[in-house]
Order: C-alpha cells, then sequence, then structure tokens
C-alpha cells in the first residue's frame, strides 16, 4: 500500500463516498461501536473516537494558557484507551505524534479513513474540508475568501467559517490553517491560543527543514518572540505574501 500523500487522499475520497453503511441515513448517528482514546500532547489532551471504519472525531482542549517549556518538549503518549484502539485511532495517533514530534514522517504515514456523517453528505461543507485537506499544506495558510475561491464559490467565505466550527477532525482536517484576510488568527474551537502555537509550530518546523527528533517547545519561543516585539494582531499571523506555485495561498 503506498502512504504518499496523493494516494492517502484518493483512499479516503473513497471512503468518504462509498463507505457509511452503518450509518442511519436517517438520523445520520452512527450505529457502529466506537471506540475512544485520549492522546497527551503539547497542546493537552486530545479526545479522539473511531470505529472499525474510520474516525469520528476529535476533540481540542480549550487552551487558556501556553504549556510550559516542559510541557511542549514532552513526547505525545496514549494515556487512556491504549488497549482497544482500533486501526483508525492507531494510524490516528501515530499521525498526531508525527506531527508535533516528528513531522518529516507524516509524508509515510496514512491518514486515517474518516467515518463521520459530516463528511459523507454531499454539502458545500464536505467540499471545503476536502480542499483544504488536499490543498492548504503544513506551514501554509489561507484565508477565508480564498479558502471558498479553492472550494468553488468564491462569494461563500462566511460559509467557509460555518465549515470549520463544523470540522469534526481538527488538526488532522486543518482548520487552524484557515486565517482573516486581515492577518488576524480568526476564530477556533481550541482557542486562538492554540491555534497561534499550531501555526507558530509549523513555522518553525518548516524552517527548520521538518529534522526529526522530539517535541520542541520552539513554537512556544518564537510565540513569546512575536509577542514581545509588539506585532499587530497575532504576532505570527502578520505575513508577507510571497510567490508560489499556487497564487491564491501564502507562506508564514
Amino acid at each position: 500500500v503506498c502512504y504518499c500523500w496523493s494516494c492517502t487522499i484518493l483512499r479516503n475520497a473513497w471512503h468518504l463516498m462509498v463507505l457509511g453503511e452503518n450509518v442511519s441515513s436517517k438520523e445520520g448517528e452512527s450505529q457502529c461501536e466506537e471506540k475512544h482514546a485520549v492522546l497527551l500532547s503539547p497542546v493537552g489532551k486530545l479526545q479522539i473516537s473511531g470505529c472499525e471504519t474510520g474516525l469520528h472525531e476529535i476533540k481540542l482542549p480549550k487552551m487558556s494558557v501556553l504549556p510550559s517549556g516542559a510541557e511542549s518538549s514532552a513526547t505525545c503518549e496514549v494515556c487512556e484507551g491504549a488497549e482497544e484502539m482500533t486501526e483508525p485511532l492507531k494510524q490516528c495517533t501515530a499521525w498526531l505524534r508525527a506531527y508535533f514530534c516528528e513531522p518529516a514522517r507524516m509524508a509515510s504515514l496514512p491518514v486515517p479513513a474518516f467515518h463521520h456523517p459530516l463528511l459523507r453528505r454531499d454539502s458545500f461543507t464536505r467540499q471545503v474540508l476536502w480542499t483544504l485537506l488536499r490543498d492548504v499544506k503544513f506551514g501554509e495558510a489561507v484565508s477565508y475568501k480564498q479558502l471558498a475561491v479553492l472550494a468553488g464559490n468564491s462569494r461563500a467565505a462566511r460559509a467557509v467559517g460555518g465549515a470549520m466550527r463544523s470540522n469534526p477532525i481538527p488538526i488532522i482536517i486543518p482548520c487552524h490553517r484557515v486565517i482573516c484576510s486581515s492577518g488576524q488568527s480568526g476564530n477556533y474551537g481550541g482557542g486562538n491560543l492554540m491555534k497561534e502555537w499550531l501555526l507558530s509550530h509549523e513555522k518553525l518546523q518548516k524552517e527548520n527543514g521538518m529534522r526529526p527528533g522530539g517535541c520542541s517547545s520552539s513554537a512556544l519561543s518564537c510565540f513569546y518572540i512575536l509577542q514581545q516585539n509588539d506585532y499587530s494582531g497575532p504576532g505570527l499571523l502578520c505575513v508577507d505574501f510571497v510567490p508560489i506555485s499556487r497564487p491564491v495561498l501564502f507562506y508564514f
């Protein structure tokens, strides 16, 4: 099985369009046997649920304070539910460990299949989330309006915001990479501090060539430096636009 990004995306598309026989068409509620796991990460405890078919949801903690240096450099570990994890949950926790601790490994890991009713319905929300997963890569950001253009409706920036709020699988479907046209971070399910931390983490990892190694506190340090330098808005998001192959996207 090829785990390159393109093949993984195609496999997920197949799951989204074809699978789901265990989901009630009337209520949209999963009838499968749901399993749960908790991953201790640099941004707190991530609650993950899924079944044998795919991933249901990732619930983020509310991040009210930045992690300390020790917390942000801790290795990601499953602290609850490890003994009952389905294959999609194992793939999810492995992917999240790589995201936080060894981003260079992400390209070699499969993105878990998704099994959530929202991602099966033929809707603009699904189109937006699919476009975000496919087109906005690690270390990139896009505005709500630009994502609307990518998803095929340039006037639907507000609907894009609604799709971000509805995203059942944050971080993997990277709604944290969608920001305001002004450069402000915009809202996020885990709070603005978490959104800024994730963007800082990706920026630093990309600048460092995504070298393998343990979870780093560099994102935290960068965030502090930008805040101390009194940038307008949430520091990191005051970005310069640079020409790249997909002109509607911009890098940090």
